[in-house]
């Protein structure tokens, strides 16, 4: 995945810059990657990182647009729950990833974020474009809605901020973080590398242990429930974590709620799991939390709407174990509306369910429990209709039975009845701000991330998310990444057809007019010449069953060969049952 580049090893009498210092920093932080679009704001920084650390370690992801460098690394992070680096060049670049840099504050994920701004001192500005790229509060763009930043004005005091910046991205509740490098320190020449940060000597904050009087009130709170429910939100990756989370709900007897915006966190055919997972809170799951005596929210996106929605008692016991409060601020509203518990632990999830763990002695996961099968949507024989989302989910499945396979995003329509998690890495999550065209970053960065793991990377995407974003897919054959994005192609904006549709139905007015400024067709768009254009294989697009099936199959089998592999389904427009309601709730 190494760019060719000619260099001989740096010379002890070769002169030195601010910028190789930084260099320096960022391999000392162990980055592996630093995702950027070229900006002459870093040019000295960029020179450093290929002529004087040789692109090793970090080496370069070259993106084609700011907004897929944070993109790959946000994808990264939601495997490997480790920051990527990313540089943006000065103000142009920072606004162009402002998008990106949300959805990453709001799914939580770190990120080391590095800036440029032309030269601070006016005196030392290029005629014209150093002052259109120079700002004199460069992160006040994206503050609301990053954890931290800083602008040095020195080298010693740009290293500092870049070891503080690791740091803090890195500590529960994580969030990118931001240091704006001034062009005239990268660019300065010095006698000697400077004295370096130590990070042995900078660790990573411990989190308080959860006390163990709380531990006790919440163990106490479980043993008395008759019918105690679990929401399951952000937890990690690890599968020891995993595997306490199953062994705690079969411990009370409780059933569990998890959903779709976020990864994978306890096994959706387990038979104590409730209802499907979705980007809304399924009738079925809302009938158990309705029934509940105890709910226990463990860093649950939204716990006061999805226990609004469910139409929850004030009688019912509520507990809320996150972290939320420290990241909350006034400009963002993702923390959503304030739910009302009868406990709040200040804590991480994880930590608290292997506490409890602990405490009730619990051991091995129980084995004897049977998963329920996935349910088939039959396909009729009528060739004359495109594919049912929940056809093409059955025949993606049916395509990587046999393997191990993380599903890296899946669309807004899917249906959280084919969801068959059983791995902590089976499944990704959504992308936090539910903006639109990140997908195929966020799916570069996982695929590269999940690299030598064994797994097939899958991301299904709809058409509209992909195309904004399908140049990031550049970055992934020029680093021979292998992925498979799957595009379920209704040739629209269908998640606004479905607001239009109600908003006519209420005024009404004319329904058939929904798709006007939402179809993406006359011309339709080449999906696979899209990806053959950033050197993927790209196929479609298909639409009959035994076309669709052959062709997933033979992309499978060319990920697995190392491509970069694109399939441009076609579908019908329109969402499941549970989704639909979900949009077009009161």
């Amino acid at each position: 995945m190494q760019d060719d580049i000619d260099r001989p090893a740096p010379s002890e009498t070769e002169t030195l810059y601010g910028s190789d210092a930084l260099a320096v920093m960022m391999r000392k932080l162990e980055v592996p990657y630093v995702a950027l679009n070229p900006g002459s704001s870093f040019r000295g920084l960029h020179d450093s990182l290929v002529n004087y650390l040789g692109n090793r370690e970090p080496q370069m992801l070259l993106c084609l647009h700011e907004e897929h460098a944070v993109s790959i690394a946000h994808g990264w992070a939601k495997v490997k729950e480790t920051p990527l680096a990313v540089i943006l060049h000065a103000n142009v670049g920072l606004m162009h990833a402002a998008m990106a840099l949300y959805n990453a504050w709001c799914d939580r994920v770190p990120m080391l974020v590095f800036g440029a701004t032309g030269p601070v001192d006016a005196a030392k500005r290029r005629p014209w474009i150093d002052w259109l790229h120079t700002s004199r509060d460069q992160a006040a763009i994206v503050r609301p809605y990053i954890k931290w930043d800083d602008q040095p004005a020195s080298l010693a005091a740009s290293l500092t901020s870049m070891m503080r910046a690791a740091r803090l991205t890195a500590t529960a509740p994580m969030a990118p973080t931001y240091v704006c490098f001034d062009v005239t320190v990268q660019e300065q020449k010095i006698d000697a590398l400077p004295q370096f940060p130590d990070p042995d000597r900078h660790v990573l904050p411990r989190l308080p242990s959860v006390g163990p009087n709380d531990v006790a009130e919440l163990y106490d709170m479980l043993a008395r429930a008759i019918a105690p429910v679990f929401l399951m939100g952000r937890v990690s990756r690890d599968r020891a974590a995993w595997d306490r989370r199953i062994a705690l709900a079969e411990q009370f007897g409780a059933r569990v709620v998890t959903d779709i915006k976020t990864a994978a966190a306890f096994p959706t055919r387990h038979p104590l799991h409730a209802g499907t997972p979705g980007y809304f809170l399924s009738p079925d799951a809302g009938k158990v939390i309705a029934a509940a005596d105890l709910v226990v929210c463990f860093d649950w996106v939204d716990p006061a709407g999805s226990l609004s929605q469910a139409g929850l008692g004030t009688e019912t016991t509520v507990v809320n174990v996150t972290l939320e409060p420290l990241l909350q601020n006034g400009w963002s509203l993702d923390h959503q509306a304030f739910v009302s518990s009868d406990l709040s632990l200040l804590a991480a999830p994880d930590a608290v369910v292997a506490a409890l763990c602990e405490v009730a002695g619990i051991g091995e996961v129980g084995s004897a429990l049977a998963y329920a099968p996935i349910a088939r949507t039959e396909i009729t024989g009528d060739t004359d209709r495109l594919l049912l989302l929940n056809e093409l989910s059955d025949l993606v499945a049916d395509a990587v039975a046999d393997k191990d396979v993380t599903y890296m995003r899946l669309p807004l329509g899917w249906d959280g009845a084919k969801c068959d998690f059983r791995d902590p890495m089976d499944y990704l999550g959504y992308d936090g701000g539910a903006g639109i065209g990140s997908g195929p970053g966020m799916a570069v960065g996982a695929a590269l991330a999940l690299a030598g793991a064994g797994r097939i990377p899958v991301a299904v995407l709809g058409d509209g998310d992909f195309i904004m974003g399908a140049t990031a897919l550049w970055t992934a054959t020029h680093h021979n990444v292998p992925l498979l994005i799957v595009v379920a192609n209704n040739r629209s904006y269908f998640n606004d057809e479905i607001h239009q549709e109600r908003v006519a139905k209420d005024r009404k007015r004319l329904v058939a007019n929904k798709h006007v400024g939402q179809a993406i067709d006359n011309p339709d768009v080449d999906i696979a010449g899209l990806a053959r254009a950033q050197g993927a294989v790209g196929f479609g697009p298909v639409s009959e069953v035994d076309d669709v099936t052959r062709t997933l199959c033979e992309a499978v089998k060319l990920v697995k060969a190392g491509k970069t592999v694109v399939v441009d389904v076609r579908v019908m427009r329109g969402y499941s049952e549970a989704m639909s309601d979900g949009m077009t709730q009161d």
